[in-house]
């Protein structure tokens, strides 16, 4: 079983090489060869999933450790690589598909194909990274293929978005590698499990301060945080989400902002370094003002893709306190049972977040494709000629909102229960009140763009083609078949190892490197 974990890597890279060669003499060879890799990447992850439990190790180049120092290239799987990757696969796999009749409009389609590869190959790689170097290796080769894939079109706003991606995600890069730099030169090693390790022995000054690793804990999060486009680190994102082309829409905020940024940051604040209130109670503050200012920066938004952009946000803002809560409590020495309830509400948001917000992305391609325009105001009347995009851009639309039966409403159900448990109420407010909002914006989608009269111009469009309605109903029923997870026998199985594996935080080390 450990020898299948380089594969997440290696199928994805491999694909990109030899799409690069055999592409340019064999049509339509690319489009045929991505949703087969895809697919196979999800059986992968299903597989782990369901066949293995606890941590699994593989060491490149079967190197073993030097007098107790892991001198080889650890690749890690656990419970929460295990989710994280889920989220990769089989968001990646639906976005594919759908691309497969959207990239017709683009003259160069073999390299949207390879692009998205290597995306993959990249996000895969720092997932099932137990090495803080190669984290930084990966997140350069998904962020470079993402910065290509949002000037895709090469039109004037799609360059100038990715100019300006290109431009804050360089100085996060830089930050982070100043952090890894500096741990490197404290510590000796890359290894995450052998720095905690040794970040625990060495870098605790006398008086308790830790003046170290409050720094690279600042460094860290400021480098992740524009990553994954926590506030104040957002300024990037509405223009980077809604210049891409949908699917990759549908990537950068379902899934990239996940892997190369909060994947990240719960990694190493849960794994590597050790837990403290101060920095808990910047990230629970962080996420809450994420999750206010998405909300009521999207509210006025007239461009459909844009404003669904400020809304990835804000979300990201609940998956941030559900976690950052856990962690408060965790760090205070709280309840543990409560911690764990607040960490499955953020995990199980960051979840539900992938399916649903890919879904309104896809919608909102959908809509442009036929139309030509995501202006809000120049719509209407589109559910008798989309009944696929109107009904599914609904169920996405109640399920970001937190309405039941859909999956949104029970993550936050979760993290709102654990934030009263734990006695922060005006958390608790916020969040009810920010779902309240973001079910007034997304009644302003339903009403200017589905409902009301036909434009004549519009009269002549019809459903978009098969692989972009199928990618739309089967995203629509997993935001109705991922409620399941409320359940505590469901939750056992995809949620739960995630969550022990950050409550029991301190055992990373001992589980990777025996000690």
């Amino acid at each position: 079983m450990n020898s299948l974990i380089p594969l997440f890597v290696i199928i994805p890279l491999g694909s990109a090489f030899i799409m690069s060669i055999l592409g340019r003499v064999i049509k339509n060879f690319n489009k045929f060869i991505t949703p087969i890799f895809m697919l196979s990447l999800v059986y992968l992850t299903l597989h782990f999933i369901f066949n293995s439990e606890g941590s699994l190790i593989y060491k490149v180049g079967g190197h073993q450790p030097v007098n107790g120092v892991p001198i080889a290239i650890y690749m890690v799987m656990d419970g929460l690589s295990k989710l994280v990757l889920l989220i990769i696969s089989v968001v990646g796999f639906l976005s594919i598909f759908y691309s497969l009749s959207y990239t017709k409009q683009y003259t160069s389609e073999r390299k949207f194909y390879v692009l998205f590869s290597l995306m993959i190959a990249g996000m895969n790689g720092i997932v099932i990274s137990g090495d803080i170097f190669n984290i930084y290796v990966f997140l350069e080769i998904a962020a470079i293929a993402s910065y290509a894939l949002v000037a895709f079109g090469v039109e004037k706003q799609q360059l100038e978005a990715s100019f300006k991606y290109q431009v804050l995600g360089g100085i996060a890069s830089l930050i982070i590698l100043l952090a890894i730099g500096l741990i490197y030169w404290n510590t000796g090693t890359l290894n995450i499990a052998d720095i905690s390790r040794q970040l625990t022995v060495n870098c605790t000054s006398p008086d308790g301060s830790n003046v170290f690793i409050k720094f690279i804990s600042i460094l860290l999060m400021a480098g992740f945080g524009l990553k994954a486009a926590i506030f104040p680190f957002h300024s990037w994102l509405p223009d980077a989400h809604s210049s891409a082309p949908s699917p990759i829409s549908a990537m950068l905020s379902g899934v990239l902002i996940k892997a190369i940024g909060i994947y990240v940051i719960i990694r190493l604040f849960f794994n590597m370094l050790p837990l403290s209130y101060e920095l808990s109670m910047t990230i629970t503050i962080l996420g809450t003002i994420s999750m206010i200012v998405g909300v009521l920066l999207a509210i006025g938004q007239w461009d459909f893709k844009r404003l669904l952009a400020y809304h990835s946000i804000s979300q990201m803002g609940y998956v941030i306190i559900g976690i950052g809560i856990g962690m408060l409590i965790l760090a205070t020495g709280g309840d543990r049972k409560i911690a764990a309830l607040s960490i499955s509400g953020g995990l199980f948001h960051m979840l539900n977040h992938s399916i649903f917000k890919g879904l309104l992305f896809l919608n909102a391609g959908s809509v442009e494709y036929r139309t030509g325009t995501r202006n809000l105001k120049k719509l209407g009347g589109l559910s008798s000629k989309m009944p696929i995009t109107s009904g599914s851009s609904f169920v996405a639309s109640m399920a970001i909102s937190g309405i039941p039966p859909f999956n949104g409403f029970f993550s936050k159900v979760l993290i709102i229960i654990a934030a009263v448990q734990a006695g922060f109420i005006w958390i608790a407010f916020f969040a009810v009140l920010v779902s309240v909002i973001t079910l007034a914006s997304f009644t302003k989608i339903q009403k200017y763009v589905f409902s009301g009269e036909l434009h004549s111009k519009y009269s002549k469009i019809k459903e978009v083609p098969f692989s972009m309605s199928f990618s739309m109903i089967l995203l629509s029923i997993l935001c109705v078949i991922f409620s399941l997870l409320i359940i505590p026998e469901v939750r056992m199985i995809f949620l739960q190892p995630a969550v022990d594996v950050l409550i029991n935080s301190t055992n990373y080390a001992t589980k990777i490197i025996g000690i």
